[in-house]
């Protein structure tokens, strides 16, 4: 089983995947106006998470955005059919589509704090759980994620750098585990190639982006 079939990472932390549903999370700077989505998931507010240019890239009539609670009344102004606003620490199910929200937060920088209730996403596709981190440090609640294909920050200084993120990823143990976050806004295709040299055995790691 390919469990990257159908995937692909656009842009910095923008992640697509076309199949039954297309999904994206964290659509930024996308090429041209697909208007393909079925699902637009955000992890957070800042510009290149949840940008509203992007989102109007990618919405369709039907398109369904998943955002923090606290960006829904934004996102509304964006006339999808449906804007979803989820917290950490639950489970749901839209249109058939299962997913975990998790926290995602800094500990020791400003830029993303726990009390503002940034988030992450563990998504099932095709019987298999994607977990994408959003920006976050490793935190303790990675030790409890379950996930066949993780992706994750590498870029450092919003979040985790590459050896710290290749460490999340050893806590999880995940099937595949893919860099994010690098190429762009900060980080570097080196760091995302320092990432998977420290994976542990076991472990496929896989560069996504061209």
């Amino acid at each position: 089983m390919d469990l990257l079939k159908g995937f692909s990472h656009l842009h910095h932390a923008s992640i697509k995947f076309q199949g039954d549903k297309t999904i994206y999370v964290d659509p930024f700077k996308i090429a041209g106006a697909p208007h393909d989505a079925d699902f637009v998931f955000c992890t957070h507010e800042h510009f290149d998470h949840l940008s509203p240019e992007d989102i109007r890239k990618v919405m369709k009539e039907g398109t369904v955005a998943v955002v923090p609670k606290e960006n829904v009344k934004s996102c509304r102004k964006l006339d999808l059919k449906e804007v979803i606003g989820v917290e950490a620490g639950k489970d749901y199910e839209i249109a058939g589509l299962k997913f975990k929200v998790v926290p995602s937060y800094n500990l020791d920088k400003k830029f993303h704090k726990r009390k503002e209730d940034f988030l992450g996403f563990i998504i099932t596709i095709g019987g298999a759980d994607y977990y994408f981190a959003g920006d976050t440090d490793y935190i303790p609640e990675m030790e409890t994620i379950k996930a066949d294909v993780v992706f994750l920050p590498v870029g450092g200084t919003y979040t985790m750098n590459a050896t710290e993120a290749a460490r999340a990823a050893n806590t999880i143990k995940p099937k595949v585990a893919v860099p994010i976050h690098f190429g762009s806004v900060v980080g570097t295709r080196a760091d995302a190639e320092t990432f998977l040299a420290h994976l542990d055995q076991g472990i496929q790691g896989v560069i996504l982006l061209p």
